[in-house]
């Protein structure tokens, strides 16, 4: 009788939503039933598949994978899902992590990092649920983080964001007994962005067949914006006359103007007339805010379509209107403005995937075998695809 795989669930923060990890060894029907029948996401840096943690979600996984393999769910929180977390907490442990929050919403943290920080903070407590805030130790932190971040090999960037919540904390909760600690974040990995040719952006464009899925696509690289930036855009923030649009309240509460492409205006025209939005320029059902979601699953439709083998998000499509206004000559300062970036040394990443500069440098072999070629030479000829026979 054949060996049932084992799937393992556990759950974590990932892009600020509370999500279902699904982990296993490669199984080509698993594979297929996740992606296709669940509709799951692949998480290169997790190595995982995932879904956004609910009941609905986590009755159907076992509905489909329960008769092709054993489920391990031993890391599974079943009350991590939950809109309202089942801690074991005191009443001073609550009323402290409450405050904690109103702390965060006074330092005016977008909503998304008050819930994020408080969250994280709150599982530290909750591991030391038999200790009060203030006799937490420097101790207890290292033992939370190997325990919890190391052992289940979450990824760095949550780890990181636990240490800015903690000092935080620390700053909040005046009688700690964490002191003196160095809270040292992990180095991020420092891998190059995922960038799309000009003419993979164009075909990719042209293989959307939906008018909305074209025209989310087209406004994302034309004008470089976040995925949370497209799906909070409102109609008002457009102005046509002056072809550009305002983008309000973006990542570190900034307000930016961006140009819109001369050459996506029609589409602009094609869509708004065939969908009548009401609020935001891109709307769901009952004229509520589109899914972010929903923009990352028809991209990676709309890219094996237009056979495109590459991992593309809505971020790819950012990092390649960067990366083409800087091949194109555009200056540094002016690129990082348009993104909305604070630091000038987030934007000088993409000195390092334009392709333009480094093409025209001239390889050091080749310059060999050229010198070589000038010098007439006859007995110093080298072929390297030669018979070594």
């Amino acid at each position: 009788m054949k060996k049932l795989s084992t799937v393992y669930l556990s759950n974590r923060v990932h892009r600020k939503s509370d999500q279902i990890f699904i982990r296993f060894s490669y199984n080509e029907k698993l594979i297929e039933l996740v992606k296709s029948t669940l509709g799951t996401t692949w998480s290169s840096s997790q190595k995982s598949w995932y879904i956004e943690n609910n009941s609905e979600n986590l009755a159907a996984i076992s509905s489909v994978l329960k008769p092709h393999c054993i489920i391990d769910t031993k890391d599974l929180d079943k009350n991590h899902g939950s809109k309202k977390k089942v801690r074991v907490l005191s009443d001073e442990q609550k009323t402290i992590l409450n405050n904690f929050f109103k702390f965060l919403k006074g330092k005016r943290y977008s909503k998304s990092t008050v819930q994020v920080y408080t969250y994280l903070v709150a599982d530290f407590v909750a591991y030391h649920k038999s200790k009060s805030t203030d006799e937490l130790t420097n101790r207890d932190v290292e033992l939370f983080i190997e325990d919890i971040y190391v052992k289940r090999n979450y990824a760095i960037s949550t780890q990181r964001q636990f240490i800015s919540a903690l000092k935080l904390f620390v700053v909040f909760q005046k009688n700690s007994s964490i002191n003196n600690l160095e809270l040292s974040r992990p180095k991020k990995t420092k891998k190059l962005p995922n960038i799309l040719s000009q003419e993979e952006v164009l075909d990719l464009i042209r293989c959307t067949k939906n008018l909305k899925h074209r025209t989310i696509i087209t406004l994302l690289y034309s004008c470089g914006l976040r995925v949370s930036e497209i799906i909070n855009l409102k109609l008002s923030e457009i102005d046509i006359d002056r072809k550009q649009l305002v983008v309000r309240n973006a990542k570190g509460a900034k307000d930016r103007f961006v140009s819109l492409a001369e050459s996506f205006l029609p589409l602009l025209s094609n869509y708004y007339y065939s969908y009548s939005p009401k609020i935001y320029f891109i709307e769901g059902k009952s004229n509520r805010k589109y899914s972010a979601e929903s923009i990352r699953k028809f991209i990676k439709s709309n890219c094996k379509v237009a056979k495109i083998t590459k991992n593309v998000t809505p971020h790819t499509l950012r990092h390649s209107y960067a990366t083409h206004l800087l091949e194109n000559g555009v200056d540094i300062r002016y690129i990082q403005t348009l993104l909305g970036h604070s630091r000038p040394e987030t934007t000088m990443i993409y000195t390092h995937v334009q392709r333009k500069d480094l093409m025209a440098i001239s390889n050091p072999l080749d310059v060999a075998l050229q010198k070589i070629k000038e010098s007439g030479n006859s007995n110093s000829k080298v072929l390297l695809s030669r018979n070594s026979n």
